[in-house]
């Protein structure tokens, strides 16, 4: 199943970059970083991709390294998504 999922990817010419960049970006102003835990705590606008309402919750860092840089009351436009069953932030950079 993995392969075919890989060869679908492959074939339709997407790249792990470019399914990223199809999500919508979504505004937020961050609450906390935990970058220890790799976790990052933001207010934030509705998620269509996740059918999520506005709301203040605690997302998992795909790349803790996405983390840096960040702390309390900055405000930042991001990306969101499920990976590997968890809701975490997959793109992120400071700016309203």
């Amino acid at each position: 199943m993995k392969r075919l999922a890989i060869g679908l990817v492959a074939a339709l010419g997407l790249s792990g970059a470019a399914l990223a960049q199809s999500l919508p970006t979504v505004s937020g102003t961050v609450e906390k970083v935990d970058a220890g835990a790799g976790k990052i705590t933001i207010e934030h606008g509705p998620i269509p991709n996740l059918d999520m309402d506005a709301m203040t919750m605690v997302f998992r860092a795909q790349d803790p390294a996405l983390l840096k840089g960040l702390k309390a009351g900055d405000k930042v436009q991001f990306t969101a998504d499920r990976v590997n069953g968890q809701i975490s932030v997959t793109s992120i950079k400071k700016g309203s």
